[in-house]
């Protein structure tokens, strides 16, 4: 989930839950972590080496089978190396990208033109970047009980201690009619401040939609004037807007999906999104690009001065040297395996539904690159380190650290435990002491070493990536910062779990309890009784399954069954009815606490991700006891993938018995949902493919 992720209330009900709980990323994780090529000496970037490259790049078949269209733009040293376009803007159509005539949505790429504004007012006396953002606002109402300022420097770098409040499903619609302010929108969803500002790094959406509101109000005229006149227009970018009408709407590219099946045309909420509603070419954005690498002018015009520029330049915060965090409107490049993230380079990544982008300059080459794509896919992952290696390879070179004391096993205990992300709690990594080492697991790339290069950085052996951890002042892990989960963020230490009095550590079922526990999702109170072999009712059940995976209750007044009216859960289960989750009952009543069966658990988890899966994927799966007809597919789903606790066992024929029919008991619900946080889908699914 890199930069500007929002999810559609028109995407599939399957892939959007699929996505929210298990955060499936094949493609990402092949192509970051195919192993790195340094060539001996690096290839000039000439128009004719450039051709070159994109031409084979964007023939590969691991890249045209990501590919509906892209658009490509290098400059360097004032100059436009090569813009050209691959693919189709609209299949249907057979329209050709343009790079001068296609429109893009820019997605997050549109904070660092947020940026420039604000450090144009900056510049002239009308921002203060240690100044509490409110003095620019006004008062707003949200609570911050640490007695610190949100200030508008750490807007500009992600530092606010703001839940993270990234834009709704609603915020991406289908009315074209409505106009939402941003004041409007800020008013109405701003959050709590949960982590003292300035004290930890989180990619924060709603921080560039409140610098937004800054520049609003700082300069005295609506943000989508103050950029066209003060930004697009001295630099002559005639195809860049944040409203979706005229030139912007007609030349826009379609937009598609992981499998290529083209979307509706959608808009954005509020009308007008600084963080994340620009639309461009990658003529335009070429542009910027030369003008920001010469120091901020465009020929006769400036807009920004030198000093801006270099500050925009600077990395704020970093959690180690190789892994900096952000500038003022710009965000570590990917790493590069052994080489980390070059403090050399900056970039912007951007995602909204069937739209990517990445932008990165290097100031010392006096370059800059950027490529922008209307199908979802990890096309960028590919191209960086590509092009990289190919142009400027000693960004690539293995990074030289220096002499370190090895930590202990003992010591090493300090990092471990469970770290969950601070944008989507669903996203855990599991980081644990074992054979005097350190491993870390999650439910993209299972469990791998991590090996000690530095006092608080490690290497993954699985990925070659660094992983490292900020220690608080007794010493003890706080935060980690990983390449695949989240490289835009930090994962944060949840406190030991303490178990329960009927829970001890050497309970079958303390780890998963422990870590339900540790992440906030069960009361972490050793005194109170946890019941672990009672049942679990079907909205315990769902609110459970939903609040793991990140998802609120539903906003929806009119519920889908009568008997949920003044049910405590039941917002959470009207969300499950409107992603699918729930289809419901005999009788047209969920029967909210009713014990849940094991079979029922199973279906409901399937129905949110039985399209992620080919049809014939677990028919080989063998089931013993009893499973009634329409549970099976569920259940033999819930068995592939280890859904499931030490009460299931294969017997000597391998066939499993799931005890469908049985009641669904708190600790083996725990059991799940720890499943869901640790088993490694992607690798079990590939197995199942290989076998198949």
């Amino acid at each position: 989930m890199p930069t500007f992720r929002i999810r559609s209330a028109f995407w599939t009900r399957t892939v959007l839950a699929a996505t929210l709980i298990l955060c499936l990323m094949a493609s990402t994780v092949q192509a970051a972590a195919a192993p790195v090529s340094i060539p001996a000496q690096a290839k000039a970037l000439t128009t004719e080496n450039v051709a070159a490259f994109l031409k084979q790049f964007f023939s590969s078949e691991e890249v045209k089978a990501q590919l509906a269209g892209a658009t490509v733009i290098v400059v360097k040293d004032g100059k436009t190396v090569i813009e050209e376009g691959f693919g189709y803007a609209d299949k249907a159509g057979k329209t050709a990208v343009d790079p001068d005539e296609t429109v893009f949505r820019m997605a997050s790429v549109s904070k660092t033109f947020t940026a420039a504004a604000a450090m144009q007012l900056v510049e002239q006396g009308k921002i203060d970047l240690k100044a509490d953002f409110q003095t620019y606002t006004g008062p707003l109402n949200f609570d911050n009980p640490f007695g610190t300022p949100v200030t508008v420097e750490q807007l500009l770098t992600h530092t606010t201690g703001f839940r993270i409040q990234d834009p709704q499903p609603e915020d991406i619609n289908d009315d074209f009619k409505t106009k939402v302010s941003i004041e409007d929108y800020v008013k109405q969803h701003i959050p709590p401040v949960v982590r003292e500002p300035g004290t930890s790094y989180m990619y924060d959406n709603f921080a560039s939609l409140l610098l937004g509101l800054v520049v609003e109000k700082a300069s005295g005229e609506p943000y989508e004037d103050y950029m066209e006149k003060h930004v697009f227009a001295p630099l002559n970018m005639d195809k860049s807007g944040f409203l979706l009408e005229g030139e912007l709407k007609e030349d826009l590219a379609t937009a598609y999906d992981a499998t290529g099946k083209a979307l509706d045309l959608y808009t954005v909420t509020p009308t007008v999104m600084p963080h994340g509603g620009m639309l461009s070419t990658a003529d335009d954005i070429g542009k910027f690009m030369t003008a920001f690498l010469d120091g901020g002018a465009a020929g006769n015009n400036r807009i920004l001065a030198e000093s801006s520029v270099e500050a925009m330049e600077q990395y704020r915060s970093s959690i180690h040297p190789l892994l900096p965090n952000t500038t003022y409107g710009f965000e570590a490049p990917i790493q590069l395996p052994g080489a980390g993230s070059s403090s050399k380079i900056i970039t912007k990544a951007g995602d909204l539904i069937g739209f990517s982008s990445y932008m990165f300059l290097i100031p010392e080459q006096n370059t800059g690159v950027f490529i922008g794509y209307n199908q979802q896919s990890a096309l960028r992952e590919l191209f960086y380190p590509a092009f990289i290696q190919e142009f400027f390879p000693q960004y690539a070179a293995p990074a030289k650290l220096d002499a370190f004391q090895p930590l202990s096993a003992e010591a090493l205990d300090a990092f471990t435990g469970y770290y969950a992300d601070l944008r989507l709690k669903s996203l855990v990594s599991t980081v644990a002491v074992n054979g005097g080492a350190l491993s870390i697991t999650d439910a993209l790339l299972g469990t791998r070493q991590l090996r000690q290069v530095d006092d608080n950085l490690f290497i993954d052996e699985l990925t070659k990536k660094f992983t490292a951890f900020e220690l608080d002042a007794d010493g003890q892990g706080t935060y980690l910062k990983e390449p695949y989960l989240n490289p835009y963020g930090y994962e944060q230490k949840g406190p030991d779990g303490v178990g329960y009095a009927d829970v001890t550590a050497n309970h079958a079922y303390a780890a998963p309890v422990m870590m339900l526990q540790s992440l906030g999702y069960l009361p972490n109170d050793a005194a109170l009784s946890f019941q672990p072999e009672a049942g679990i009712t079907r909205a315990e059940y769902v609110r459970l399954m939903l609040e793991s995976s990140g998802l609120k209750g539903s906003k929806t007044e009119k519920l889908a069954f009568p008997d949920l009216q003044g049910h405590p859960d039941a917002a959470f289960v009207q969300m499950a009815v409107e992603i699918g989750m729930i289809q419901g009952t005999a009788g047209g009543e969920f029967q909210p606490d009713r014990v849940i069966s094991r079979q029922e658990a199973a279906v409901m988890i399937w129905r949110l991700l039985n399209a992620q899966y080919p049809d014939k994927l677990f028919t080989n799966v063998k089931l013993a006891g009893n499973t009634d007809k329409w549970a099976i597919p569920a259940v033999k789903m819930a068995v592939a993938l280890g859904l499931y606790g030490p009460e299931i066992k294969a017997d000597a024929k391998g066939k499993v018995d799931f005890k469908s029919r049985a009641a669904l008991s708190k600790q083996e619900n725990a059991a799940i949902l720890y499943a869901l946080f640790t088993n490694p889908m992607n690798q079990i699914v590939a197995k199942l493919m290989e076998k198949s």
